[in-house]
Order: C-alpha cells, then structure tokens, then sequence
C-alpha cells in the first residue's frame, strides 16, 4: 500500500468519524427540543386546570334597588349593628340576600377601599361560609350582595324562640360548634389573603335544617371601626385598649359563643364570661349547664368543651389557642357523639 492510499484511508475516516457526530449531536438536538415541547405543553396542561378565582359581581343600584322593590320594609330579613339585610329577587329569578350599610356608617367611612376589600372576601368558598357574591357602591350607598342560604341564625335558636333551645339537643351543639370552627379556620387560615371575621357571635352564625353551621359577616370590621353597639361582650379587653381585632380577638368571641351553647344564656356584654368562669374553674357543670337540656350520663364531651370555652375568653392574646387547635378537638368531639 502506497503513501497515496494510506492518504485516502485517513481521509474517509475522519470523513465518517465527522458524520457520526453531526448524526448524534442532531439526534440530541431533536430529544432536547421534543422534551422542551413536552414540558411546554405540561405546563399549559397544568395552567388550563387551575381553577379560575371568584371574584365579586359589580351589582347597578337600580338592580339592587328593583331587587329589593326600593328596600321595602316587608323585604328585611334581619337587621343588625352594620346594615339591614333585604331578601332581593332579580330579572333572571336569582334570590340573594342583600345588606344594605347603614348610611351613618357609610358618610363615616369616606373613601376606605370598600370594592377592593368586598373582592376580596368574595374569594372566600367554604362549606361553613356565606359566600359573598357582589356588592353595589353609589354616593351614599354601600350594599353587600351575600348567597341567600335560608337560614337561622343560633342567637334566634338560643335566645328568642322559646322552643329553639329544645330543638338544640347536646349532640346538634357539638355539631354547630364543631362547623362554626371549620368555617373560622378557612378564614383564619384557608383562604389568601387570611380574613379576620371582626365579630364572632352568635347571631353572625346561621344554621340549616340538618344543623350545619355557616359564619357570615366576616371582614366587615373595616366598615364601622369605632362602631361598639353589637360587639361589647365579644371582643377582648385589649380590644378596647386599642389592639383592635385580629385572629386572638376573633378566638375570645368563638369562646363566648361556646359559653353560649353551653349554658344557653346570653352574652349580655361580657357578664356571660364573669358568671361562667368561677362556676368552670370550681367544675359546678351542673349550674353552668343550661338547664332546659337534660344532662347526659356521659358528661365528659361537654366538660371538655367548657374548657376549651374557658381557654379562649380567659387567656391573654399570646396565650390563646389557634382555631386549628380548637378545630381538632372539636371535630373529634363531633365524631365521638355520633
């Protein structure tokens, strides 16, 4: 073999050595873009399944306003410490409950963000919330347009139908309190951003037929901040000592409401609280109990409930319990009751 073939052997051999590696650098190329493609496409796959967020429907006033034949009287369905509450029919027949704020309230509060903040508490979606659906807002007018769930409120249970407290056996207790702290915990914690309800009480829980509860009126604070009428009795003192309300203030209210249900007595602006404690540290169940129920043989449910009631009207701010920690009991109270 001559210098002249050894010359054309090399030669073919780095031909063939360059064509195997632009073969092999291509088929990398071609994998590395169909794995971008795929992964592109998983995204936007992941994307399209993210369930688009709620937000609050802008209701005209001339559609509240003929909803609710101009706020006629004969349309309220309950009246409290921030609006009127009217039962509204629209065009298309949807049934909504429709707060009206009052108007002191609202010429008080001049600017303070309501549309921004009412879309944000419609993001709130839970089994033990109200949902708010829209709002309308005019010179003078605020109204929040809240889901029409045909409910009574455990205030009217307790303390004004003479025959609602018999309907609440020990067992439906457990349950209302149980739902009512699944539905704080949400707030608390469920939804972002976090929505401190305000007021906690029993008149801001509203029940259904098979005793499911269901927290309304939650973040409205904002709306009347000065406003004490309705609220003394569940907020705690570092309320009134300027520390406004937040999670611990919310948790002394869902305290109260748990003497409530208890002792079937009235919040009466704190002196539920001063009654119940000593009759709970001294353990006397028998006078703190309401006494239209009958006392069931197994009374260690509802002791273990005093004292979750008792932890969370007589602790300081930093030493109260979380709504996760009194949610876990008391589900675990329902459960055990039925």
């Amino acid at each position: 073999m001559n210098h002249s073939d050894h010359v054309h052997i090399a030669y073919y051999f780095v031909i063939s050595l360059l064509t195997t590696s632009l073969i092999v650098l291509g088929l990398v190329l071609l994998l590395t873009l169909l794995c971008n493609r795929k992964q592109n496409t998983d995204d936007q796959s992941e994307e399209t399944v993210i369930p688009a967020k709620i937000c609050a429907r802008v209701y005209p006033l001339t559609d509240i306003d003929a909803a609710t034949d101009g706020f006629n009287r004969r349309r309220i369905v309950g009246e409290g410490r921030l609006g009127t509450v009217y039962a509204a029919i629209f065009e298309k027949g949807e049934i909504a409950a429709v707060k009206r704020i009052h108007p002191r309230l609202v010429l008080g509060n001049i600017g303070f963000g309501f549309s921004r903040t009412l879309g944000s508490l419609s993001l709130a979606q839970h089994p033990n919330v109200v949902p708010i659906v829209g709002y309308s807002e005019a010179p003078g007018e605020r109204v929040i347009v809240m889901e029409f769930v045909g409910m009574v409120c455990l205030d009217f249970y307790l303390h004004q139908n003479p025959d609602g407290a018999s309907l609440l056996d020990w067992n439906h207790r457990l349950k209302i309190a149980a739902g009512a702290a699944r539905g704080l915990q949400y707030l608390h914690e469920g939804v972002a951003p976090n929505i401190v309800h305000g007021c906690v009480k029993a008149s801001n829980i509203l029940i259904d037929v098979k005793f499911c509860a269901r927290v309304c009126d939650y973040g409205l604070s904002f709306l009347a901040p000065k406003e004490k009428r309705g609220l003394v009795g569940y907020v705690d003192d570092e309320y009134w000592r300027g520390g406004g309300v937040c999670k611990e203030s919310d948790m002394f209210g869902f305290g109260v409401v748990l003497l409530e249900l208890l002792s079937g007595r009235r919040c009466d602006e704190g002196f539920l609280v001063k009654w119940a404690m000593p009759l709970i540290q001294e353990m006397k169940f028998s006078e703190f109990l309401d006494p239209r129920l009958v006392i069931p043989h197994d009374i260690r449910p509802l002791v273990r409930l005093t004292k979750v009631a008792s932890t969370c009207v007589s602790n300081s701010r930093k030493s109260r319990p979380s709504i996760s920690q009194v949610t876990t009991i008391l589900n675990n109270l329902e459960i055990d009751s039925t």
